[in-house]
């Protein structure tokens, strides 16, 4: 389902980046993208932002709850964002991926492009998928 910046933040908080400020996991553009989230029991476990530039999407600040993890929810999140963009004529999906998840996105026909980064100690990969 859709929901609001607003209500991305929670998870954003406790998922990623928990050890940082509340404001720490917004991001700059929150007014101009597609959130997404999944609820159990009406609370939210799993949040997705989705950012839209030309043909171009960028997901950010994706995150479950530790305790839904390997339920499939991410998986079903992400196949829902790909086929929203699909329709919404995206012709290029990608986002910075924790080292950690790059098997997830792999699943999905995700590749990495150029050298791993960091941000504070976390490694990432760029990782980026065209659309068909």
């Amino acid at each position: 389902m859709e929901i609001s910046a607003e209500q991305t933040l929670p998870i954003r908080h406790k998922v990623l980046w928990p050890n940082q400020s509340v404001e720490f996991c917004r991001v700059p553009d929150d007014a101009d993208g597609l959130h997404y989230g999944v609820s159990e029991g009406g609370a939210l476990v799993c949040v997705a932002s989705v950012f839209i530039s030309g043909e171009q999407a960028r997901l950010r600040k994706f995150a479950t709850l530790p305790e839904c993890q390997g339920k499939g929810i991410g998986t079903a999140v992400i196949e829902h964002i790909l086929a929203d963009l699909k329709e919404r004529n995206v012709r290029c999906f990608w986002c910075d991926a924790r080292e950690s998840a790059g098997g997830f996105y792999h699943r999905f026909g995700m590749s990495p492009e150029g050298e791993r980064f960091y941000k504070g100690d976390v490694p990432y990969f760029k990782m980026a998928m065209i659309l068909s």
